[in-house]
């Protein structure tokens, strides 16, 4: 190997791009960068009470230019650009945009800049429970089983529940939308000068765990299966795909265009793209049946295991079971939480109303003061609480909670679930109530490890990845208190564009195979974190009134959809 091959992974997540440039050699970061979108910073598109979230394809483009060029000035120019051998990207997922039949989106389009239907519909918005409701019930309609593979329930966050909302909700981006594209497979036809919607190379990745893509199936469904849902999605099948690319393939060659704006060569290999988990599931040295666990505003737990030792096995409410997802030749299992530091974030803007609405108007302190001591207050609010949760006694009396602020991912994917808190009382203050929201969040961890051993896949570990796992302590020996497992945490601080500058090394032929890169270019892990056998009892007893709870919140939610409010509450 030459001393300068560098690669760059791109990953995409929720608030922000943020962009590495890596020695392929030994895995060293040469410099990093990270964009904040600036159309979502100012809250444009999206409305929480309606749980619509939506992210414009500039946010996405201004942050992959500014973020590459900008790990190419620290590392030195135009000596480091030519040493860049290929680029890789993850993001977000599933997070579909409308195209037209040139696989522009549809927001870049005249007419529709500013039509939020046109744009990205990102992981969390939910505004597709009801179609999402329709498919689960059609699927049973049919001899197969078109939901086998992604754990028996379709969910509100997936590509074909967000299509039939879009189509049925804009009649003007219906008419003018050629096909649907998941943002991992956007990027990578972009930088590669694409110029036509059936150029796209799906992944693997996307497609198996949320599009219904399956070997099985020889592709997709039938058009007979989405046809007879709503004929809005007649012959949709037909402007998608049918073969899938994982992403130790090249999507092609940055084009002179992207090269020109990037000051990169039109040799550097692009790979076809995946979602951010389980890129990072490789970033963080995933083994076989650990549980990666990358842990940022939801969460994403990827399993991965033998090919031929999942013969014959389906794990039910899981977030989909494909080969060659995460590594070609396993079979990469997807499972998580649709509010996991999401869960914090709520809290910390819920007691933050006053810092946030009243302090800018005092009548004691300058604007400029006030805004100061927000920022300062704000920034130490988790941190502390955290402190002082973390001296509470663990106690079976204490303020409980369920973490379903966003619905429920895994297992057994119900959007239409809220959260709750139960236990309150005049002592109930900050720190214990964050202490109750830090335990749902771990139970519902503990939920999805569960499930997997009842269905007969042993989950041999834990390994920790993002920013939760990083950033708090706290909460991460509370998860192996819980969880009863120790739990690694790797030693890269971005390790979901790590794992895209991996599998970068492997599309550029620097290495040969994902593990390859995998052995040369990871970090290893800095910390792990131990459960302390004392609070097992206490633990277990807790999970038990959490997973009561979640019934009862079940079954009021069930009421209150059917309108039946005599229906006779058992436990």
């Amino acid at each position: 190997m030459n001393k300068d091959q560098f690669v760059i992974g791109v990953d995409y997540g929720t608030d922000s791009v943020r962009s590495v440039l890596i020695n392929a050699t030994n895995g060293n970061e040469i410099a990093s960068s990270v964009f904040n979108y600036p159309r979502w910073q100012d809250g444009l598109y999206c409305n929480a009470a309606e749980n619509q979230f939506r992210q414009h394809p500039l946010d996405y483009i201004e942050g992959l230019e500014a973020t590459i060029k900008d790990c190419l000035a620290k590392a030195g120019g135009s000596n480091a650009a030519g040493a860049v051998k290929g680029i890789s990207v993850d993001t977000t997922g599933s997070t579909p945009v409308a195209v037209d039949i040139n696989g522009t989106p549809l927001a870049m389009t005249p007419g529709f800049e500013q039509n939020p239907n046109a744009m990205f519909v990102l992981w969390k918005d939910h505004t597709s429970v009801n179609e999402a409701t329709q498919i689960n019930e059609h699927a049973t309609k049919f001899d197969i089983n078109y939901l086998k593979y992604v754990g028996g329930i379709y969910s509100s966050e997936w590509f074909w529940a967000k299509l039939l909302h879009i189509l049925r909700a804009d009649v003007q981006v219906r008419k003018a939308c050629y096909s649907w594209v998941e943002h991992c497979d956007w990027i990578p036809f972009l930088l590669t000068g694409g110029s036509g919607a059936g150029d796209i190379k799906r992944g693997r990745c996307s497609a198996g765990h949320k599009a219904l893509w399956a070997e099985e199936f020889g592709g997709l469904p039938p058009d007979e299966f989405f046809s007879s849902l709503d004929p809005l999605l007649k012959g949709f099948t037909t402007r998608l795909f049918t073969d899938t690319f994982t992403s130790d393939q090249k999507a092609g060659y940055l084009s002179k265009e992207w090269a020109d704006r990037l000051g990169l060569s039109t040799d550097v290999a692009v790979g076809v793209g995946a979602f951010d988990a389980h890129m990072g599931a490789v970033g963080g040295q995933i083994e076989p049946y650990h549980l990666s666990k990358v842990m940022g505003t939801s969460t994403c737990d990827i399993l991965v295991a033998p090919a031929a030792e999942m013969q014959g096995k389906l794990v039910k409410g899981i977030c989909g079971q494909v080969n060659g997802s995460v590594i070609p030749g396993m079979t990469g299992l997807e499972a998580g939480q649709s509010a996991f530091g999401d869960t914090y974030a709520w809290f910390k803007n819920v007691i933050s109303w006053p810092l946030n609405n009243l302090l800018k108007d005092s009548a004691i302190i300058d604007t400029k003061t006030a805004e100061a001591l927000r920022n300062e207050i704000s920034a130490r609010i988790i941190p502390e609480l955290s402190r002082q949760a973390q001296l509470l006694p663990v106690d079976t009396n204490n303020e409980l909670a369920i973490d379903w602020l966003n619905g429920r991912r895994t297992p057994d994917a119900d959007q239409t679930l809220k959260s709750a808190i139960t236990g309150l009382n005049l002592g109930s203050d900050a720190p214990k109530i964050f202490r109750a929201l830090a335990e749902a969040t771990c139970f519902g961890a503990k939920s999805i490890v569960d499930r997997f051993i009842q269905e007969g896949i042993p989950v041999k570990g834990i390994i920790g990845i993002g920013g939760v796992a990083k950033k708090s302590p706290f909460v991460m020996q509370m998860m192996a208190d819980v969880l009863e497992m120790p739990i690694r945490i790797h030693q890269f601080e971005h390790t979901c564009a790590l794992g895209a500058a991996m599998f970068a090394a492997v599309v550029a032929d620097i290495y040969p195979t994902v593990e390859d890169a995998m052995a040369a270019m990871g970090s290893g892990f800095d910390v792990e974190y131990y459960p302390d056998n004392q609070l097992k009892e206490v633990y277990t007893k807790r999970y038990r009134q959490y997973n009561d709870l979640g019934k009862f919140v079940e079954w009021q939610v069930a009421v209150k959809s059917s309108n039946n409010e005599h229906k006779t509450y058992q436990l």
